[in-house]
């Protein structure tokens, strides 16, 4: 087992500190499989995070090949132990929300639709095997019970 003593994790660092482990220039590849909800592909992108933090906000302007993006910004509900993002992005689309949930150094981004009258449940799970990498699967599921791979990919921190 790898120790994890360099990876933030909400026993290690107050709340919105926990977040900047996502700064910095990163390598993601991303292979996806045929399932009911994704298409067989391979997705390798350059990714930049220049982060900051202002009071109880982190933001992330997020860079992806080249230009930004989208500003990420997070915000830490300590009573429920639970992160919320806002995606806003630079095409003037309308902002998304989310959440994010951390366990030592599993994070994990869960959402749910409706497709066709159902309930489509689905996640992506972080796993920072150290600072500077991070493993990653997507995931859907009709019951939370059962999930269906739909993605694998790996991330390699190339700068800070």
């Amino acid at each position: 087992m790898l120790a994890f003593a360099c990876v933030p994790s909400v026993s290690q660092a107050a709340g919105l500190s926990t977040i900047t482990a996502y700064a910095g220039q990163w390598k993601s590849h991303l292979v996806y499989y045929a399932t009911a909800f994704s298409k067989a592909h391979v997705d390798d992108t350059s990714l930049k995070n220049v982060c900051w933090r202002s009071a109880g906000y982190y933001a992330c302007d997020q860079f992806v090949n080249g230009p930004s993006k989208a500003l990420i910004v997070f915000t830490y509900d300590a009573p429920h132990d639970i992160y919320h993002t806002y995606g806003i992005p630079t095409d003037g689309t309308p902002a998304s929300s989310g959440k994010l949930v951390i366990s030592g150094n599993t994070w994990t981004y869960p959402w749910h639709y409706r497709d066709h009258g159902k309930t489509v449940y689905g996640r992506v799970v972080n796993v920072f095997r150290d600072p500077n990498t991070i493993e990653f699967r997507q995931e859907f599921s009709l019951d939370q019970k059962h999930w269906t791979l739909t993605g694998r990919g790996i991330e390699h921190r190339i700068s800070p």
